[in-house]
Formats: C-alpha cells, structure tokens, sequence
C-alpha cells in the first residue's frame, strides 16, 4: 500500500524540501535527519539520524559505503559543527548494505561502538563464509517460490561477486530482546521487529515522542518480506506481529529510513497491516483458478503504486515480488487457507479444502 503521496514526491516537514534533498534537517532538539544517496533507482536515499549527547554523536543507521554517501555524511555533519571522529555510536535497525556498511567501515576507522540485532547474525556469518558456498543462497529461496527463470538470470550477475568483508564486520554489541538503551539524557526503548530481516530493530524515544522506524514502518511504501539469504519459515506472520507489537507502543512521531517524516506511527501501521491483509485475500482469490508458486501467484497481482504487471517488473524486482508472494502462501497454509506441496519446479500451493 502506498499513500497519496509517493516516496518519489513526497516532501518532508522537517525540511519542506523533497525527503531525499542533502542537508541536516532538524527533527527535534538534539536530532538532526540526513539524507544519504543510494545508488539504485527505485530508492533515492537512505535517513541517518543523529542523535547529540554530551559525549558525541550517537547514529541511528550508517548509510552504504560509497564514496557519495560518505562525502554527504561529511558536508551534512560540517553544517552541525561536527565530523566523522565525533560519532561515538552507531545503532544500526538492520544487516542491509544502506544501513549498515558504512556504520562498520566509519567504526574501524574512528573507533566507534557498533550495535546490531543478533537475529542478523546468520547472514554476516553466510558473508564470512562465503568462499565455501557453491552457489548464491538466494538462488535456491528463489527455485522454492517457483521463479527457475528468474534465479537463471540472478545468477548471471552474482557469479563471481563476493563480499568485501571490510564493509561487513561484526558489531560489537549484540541486540537481543527488547531493552532500553540510554543515549545521553535520553533513554531509547530498543524493540526488536522481526519480519523485513529477522534482526531488524526499531528505537523509541517516548519523552521526545519519536519512532525511529528503520524499514519496519516506512510512510509510502511497504518493505521486502521474505528477501533473506538465509530463510525463515514465515516471514510475514513475524512481519505482522511485529507492527503490531508496534502499534502498542504510544503513537508516536514517524522517522523512517526511507522517505518523509510523518506524524502517526498508528495511522501507517494500521496502514500496512490493511494492506497485507488485502494481499493475503488476493492470494486467496488467485488460487481460486488453480494451484500455483509464489512466481505463479505473483503474475496475478498488481506491483507498485501504479500497479503494473509482475511481466513489466525487472529481474531484481521480479525475484521481490515472487519471494514476497511466497510469504504470503506460506502465511495462508498457517492459517489453515492453503495447502503446499514441494515439488522440483518448487513449493505449489493450493486452495485449502472446503469445509464440510
């Protein structure tokens, strides 16, 4: 689901600029927004926040490790009066390249602590055993939902490429479970929200009236499921659980990763949740015609705001969309509205049985 507004368009209030324009755009006392380039078309920019205690500057997400991010982070951080040795801190929501590699290579640099959710572990451990792999752990979650022609073209740019691990170190602090964690004078709730990665975690700062959502919540667009090089068994049902495991929390301030900051984290959640749920029901009506994979069911739904068709859609997004779909049927078999069966051409599933 996306709002009236798309992420392409919309304007941040913070800045009354385009969400993605450089700068250091302040969001509350003490906390500056800044936009870090990305270089992919469908998301222009990454939010780091930086948060300002006496001791340094605590971040939340680092941005990618390119040379364009980094001369940004440098200029926006100038604009405060502040430079790459004040950043004392990172608290990174998720493993993902545009969150986390330049926090690890800014770290080994500088000397700052890192702290990342343990449920990311695996897949840090996947990069740091990478030469043992035969193949892209990708390539057989997408033969699972169906998509062969899609992993054959997946292939053809993965081959060959392996991590560079000095942008993939290990943090120094494990986050596990929910905690508070103190950051200056503030005291930041750390919720873990599994669902988008499994380590994935959101930070609270209830006295400022703050969420800072990484890609849990994002205001116009909904985040990958099921896109993990090491699979979990129902991403989705984590997904859900978790906005609403957010949705108990106040009703706070949205500060997302990727796009403006808005005013209700309660009006998007139940947003997305609506939205699954919407999902889930044209998962249902589409194998009303017959059994199908992810891939399958994924040529039946609409893609994107502008609702094009999974046949439009380029490689990387084809692979999203069919693993995504994947989610949604193995969501449906918990709930008792499918069935499944795994075959070489990948998991089929079927409409549940009547009831007598």
């Amino acid at each position: 689901m996306t709002s009236s507004t798309s992420t392409a368009h919309s304007v941040s209030p913070d800045s009354g600029e385009h969400w993605a324009a450089p700068g250091a755009w302040r969001v509350a006392e003490g906390i500056h927004r800044i936009p870090l380039p990305l270089p992919m078309d469908g998301l222009r920019a990454v939010n780091v926040y930086v948060l300002e205690t006496a001791d340094g500057l605590t971040l939340v997400d680092g941005g990618w490790a390119i040379e364009e991010s980094r001369t940004l982070l440098v200029s926006s951080l100038a604009q405060l009066g502040f430079g790459l040795g004040d950043i004392t801190r990172f608290l990174v929501t998720h493993v993902h390249r545009d969150h986390y590699t330049q926090a690890a290579v800014i770290a080994r640099e500088f000397g700052a602590h890192v702290s990342l959710g343990l449920g990311d572990k695996p897949t840090l451990d996947l990069m740091h055993n990478a030469d043992e792999l035969t193949e892209d752990p990708t390539l057989d979650v997408l033969r699972s939902a169906g998509a062969v022609a899609v992993a054959d073209e997946w292939q053809k740019f993965s081959d060959g490429k392996t991590p560079d691990l000095g942008m993939w170190g290990y943090p120094d602090t494990w986050l596990d479970g929910d905690h508070e964690i103190t950051v200056g004078d503030r005291r930041l709730d750390a919720v873990h929200t599994p669902g988008h990665t499994r380590g994935h975690y959101v930070f609270a700062d209830r006295s400022s009236q703050l969420l800072f959502a990484g890609d849990h919540v994002l205001p116009t667009i909904t985040p990958s499921i099921g896109f993990e090089p090491v699979p979990v068994e129902q991403p989705l049902r984590d997904f859900m659980a978790s906005l609403t495991k957010v949705r108990q929390l106040p009703d706070l301030r949205l500060l997302p990763a990727h796009g403006p900051v808005a005013p209700s984290s309660h009006t998007r959640v139940d947003e997305l949740l609506a939205h699954h749920e919407q999902r889930l029901q044209a998962c249902v009506d589409a194998l009303a015609g017959g059994p199908g994979t992810g891939y399958d069911v994924a040529g039946f739904l609409p893609w994107t705001r502008h609702e094009h068709q999974l046949k439009d859609l380029d490689v990387f997004n084809t692979a999203l969309a069919s693993m995504e779909t994947k989610a949604h049927l193995e969501l449906l078999v918990a709930r008792g509205q499918a069935t499944r069966q795994v075959t070489d051409a990948g998991v089929v599933f079927s409409a549940a049985p009547a009831a007598d």
